[in-house]
């Protein structure tokens, strides 16, 4: 038996991963000088943060360091038992960076650990999608052998698609100009975004209105399930429930038994997106370009 690690930044709800027996580890966000800990909303309150973004808050975001990776895998070392860390894309954050490293330290002092490092290559919900299917593989009797390959088969197939309602975060994120940021406000720009396949953030196309890109976001997710319709569909907000509904009708009118969860995203991407980002995910045919 193996065990199965992420981190807070795939969106999925703690019950759940309570329940299947999938430990995460918390990434930081900091508003005023305070540092606030991202676990699913436990200590601080999601809708809380999103009213301060909305209001214009810009929350800073670090790391988790090697440190507390190392604290984080060992106790499962001691004992003896391998794992599998399903983290949050290297393109977007160093923390998968300190997870290898946090590995590499831990195999000089036990070098039979068996420490297998998955990098999603995605965020949010998408990141969730695959640890989905990381928890289906163990269930289905999968070796670790076999959930890693599967990973390193598979895991491009993920499609993540978003959009935001505020171009202020991006570009206080470094994503885009200021001049951009700017021009797409006057213009009530709604970007197209997705995640390319070395997990970095890319823009797709612009979009000139909120419904229309709410309608792109459910259009690019039903291609994308039509050879698995039945198959788990996440949708991720920070805030704006409406809108995730929208999309979730969408699906629906085209795909009447989609099978459609709707969660918050959390504090570290959030403070990224600003309020009302709408995303979605789900596994297509072919890897992403």
């Amino acid at each position: 038996m193996y065990q199965i690690l992420t981190d807070s930044e795939c969106d999925l709800p703690a019950k759940f991963l309570e329940e299947n027996n999938v430990k995460a580890i918390y990434f930081h966000t900091e508003i005023d000088g305070k540092e606030l800990i991202n676990d699913f909303g436990k200590s601080y309150p999601l809708d809380k943060f999103y009213e301060q973004i909305k209001a214009g808050v810009l929350p800073s975001t670090t790391q988790v360091n090697v440190g507390e990776y190392l604290e984080f895998f060992k106790k499962y070392v001691e004992q003896g038992m391998a794992i599998v860390y399903v983290g949050f894309s290297g393109g977007l954050s160093g923390s998968m960076s300190s997870a290898n490293q946090a590995r590499e330290i831990l195999l000089e002092d036990f070098p039979d650990a068996n420490i297998r490092i998955v990098d999603t290559l995605a965020a949010s919900g998408g990141e969730g999608r695959l640890v989905l299917e990381a928890i289906r593989l163990q269930k289905s009797g999968a070796s670790l052998d076999d959930l890693v390959a599967w990973f390193d088969q598979n895991k491009l197939r993920l499609q993540q698609w978003f959009t935001v309602d505020n171009l202020t975060y991006l570009y206080h994120g470094g994503r885009i100009s200021r001049a951009s940021a700017t021009l797409g406000t006057l213009l009530k720009v709604k970007p197209l975004l997705d995640v390319d396949p070395a997990g970095k953030l890319r823009f797709v196309s612009k979009i000139r209105t909120r419904k229309k890109s709410l309608l792109t976001l459910a259009e690019k997710i039903v291609t994308a399930i039509q050879s698995d319709p039945d198959q788990p569909i996440i949708i991720t907000t920070s805030g704006d429930w409406e809108a995730a509904e929208t999309v979730k009708r969408h699906i629906i009118n085209k795909v009447p038994k989609a099978d459609i969860q709707i969660n918050p995203i959390g504090m570290t991407i959030s403070s990224h997106t600003g309020f009302g980002c709408v995303a979605v995910f789900a596994l297509g045919t072919q890897a992403r370009q």
